[in-house]
């Protein structure tokens, strides 16, 4: 069973709606949907408890933060069935995500918030102290429904602000479950989730009584997000589309590098955000590199059965297959060399798609210029550093990129000229929490995660002492 959580109560809700195992197609469970009502009572409870929360010491609330971590530890296979069979992914993947989600926490329970000096002499000092916002409002994907969600209600409640999660209506299981379990540890009201569809969302933005709109998601739905908070004028943070390149220099280890590459592209079947969906591969090595990176996408195996230890996925919704079906049909009528995979699993029941490259398409087609969120690839060549430099920033995202150089030099020069928010050297894209994590251009506003994201869930008060 799976409730709405508000003002520490199970909440069944008037309706309810269906999810579908991604690796099945078959009906999961009934999962409660919320009202605007709803919405307004957990507002009200969230207005109430922050006038407690806020006063705590930031001891204090690490040590709630500590209490949440081992409660996910202790109940993590409730959690770990739920977002296997929500998301499709592997035991092994499900396992990864709440591994990752326990390092968030434990980051943000970790972190001070001290003042800070900013201007001192024998007549003036000016410190900055870090206040917290308010009622929080966090909108969450559905690629890594729990992590992404438990980064922000960590980062939200260590800073003193009270939290309302709205997780996707394609995964929400997790992350209620997750606030479920914290209902014996948290004040009442602190935090509190909510599933429903993007009408939950919309009166989330537009809510008087939440102070910040943490968002997640697709560039066109965060538009709209800043749109709507902007009426009342509450601080967003937007974490928005990418369309990332990865850079391959001509010195690499092109077995090794071609290899860890495929990995990373084809992790969880290319749905992250920052997974690289454009690989760009100098000249002098491309026939070589390609040849291994072909090798290595083919080895990977395509495993309807979640409890076998795979890295790969099926697509989680319908929506998503299609997109990535459309990207192949353009490429196919197009013409463009298909070298790798283009088909849907043969033989297997969910969203599956075979691991698909494509070798050298231009770069104004479809799969170069659109964010594939998918298990297909462009493989590009380059021969200057300034020209590939150009092409990888000739984009409206700016969210991250890789750059693999046996020369760290090199790949730093390289990095520094990327118009994105992370760029990873010698490794495909693995987020930390002890990094800031923001995107360019139209991939956020903002930012969140490391010390710089704690502060994005505060106030900055400056205050002035005269002698």
């Amino acid at each position: 069973m799976f409730f709405n959580i508000i003002d520490s109560d199970c909440s069944s809700g008037c309706s309810t709606a269906p999810l579908i195992n991604p690796r099945t197609k078959r009906n999961l469970w009934d999962v409660p949907v919320a009202s605007k009502a709803d919405i307004d009572i957990a507002v009200q409870a969230a207005r109430r408890a922050f006038g407690s929360w806020k006063l705590l010491t930031l001891e204090k609330r690490q040590h709630y933060l500590l209490e949440l971590a081992d409660k996910l530890e202790t109940e993590r296979n409730e959690i770990h069935y739920a977002l296997a069979n929500e998301t499709g992914k592997s035991d092994l993947l499900a396992q990864m995500e709440i591994d990752d989600s326990l390092d968030f926490i434990k980051f943000n329970a970790s972190q001070p918030l001290d003042d800070e000096v900013e201007f001192e002499d024998e007549k003036l000092k000016i410190i900055s102290t870090h206040a917290p916002i308010g009622v929080v409002g966090a909108i969450c994907p559905w690629n890594f429904p729990l992590v992404l969600a438990v980064a922000k209600i960590a980062a939200a409640l260590v800073t003193g602000n009270c939290i309302i999660v709205k997780p996707s209506p394609f995964t929400p299981c997790a992350t209620l479950k997750f606030a479920e379990l914290a209902i014996p540890i948290l004040p009442p009201g602190v935090l509190q989730a909510l599933n429903g569809n993007n009408d939950i969302g919309q009166i989330m933005t537009l809510h008087p009584g939440i102070d910040k709109i943490s968002f997640t998601g697709s560039t066109a739905t965060g538009k709209k997000v800043a749109e709507n908070a902007a009426r009342t004028l509450k601080r967003v943070t937007l974490e928005l589309g990418g369309n990332d390149a990865s850079i391959v220099c001509p010195d690499v280890d092109v077995q090794a590098v071609a290899t860890k590459l495929a990995l990373g592209v084809f992790f969880h079947s290319g749905q992250m955000c920052v997974a690289t969906k454009r690989v760009y591969v100098h000249q002098i090595i491309f026939a070589e590199f390609r040849d291994a990176f072909v090798q290595a996408v083919r080895a990977i195996e395509v495993k309807v059965a979640g409890h076998q230890p795979s890295l790969f996925s099926p697509l989680q919704n319908k929506m998503q297959y299609d997109i990535v079906k459309e990207l192949i049909k353009d490429s196919r009528g197009n013409g463009y060399n298909i070298i790798c995979g283009g088909e849907p699993e043969e033989g297997l029941p969910g969203f599956f798609i075979t691991p698909t490259v494509v070798d050298r398409p231009p770069d104004d087609s479809q799969i170069v210029q659109k964010e594939q969120f998918g298990p297909i690839i462009p493989l590009m060549e380059w021969s200057a550093e300034d020209e590939v430099v150009a092409r990888v920033n000739d984009t409206d995202a700016g969210l991250g990129s890789c750059v693999w150089a046996s020369d760290i030099a090199t790949a730093e020069r390289i990095a520094r000229k990327l118009e994105v928010g992370t760029v990873w050297i010698n490794n495909f894209e693995v987020p930390s929490p002890y990094g800031y994590f923001s995107g360019w251009k139209q991939s956020g506003v903002g930012g969140e995660w490391g010390r710089q994201g704690l502060r994005s869930y505060c106030h900055t008060q400056t205050i002035q002492f005269y002698n």
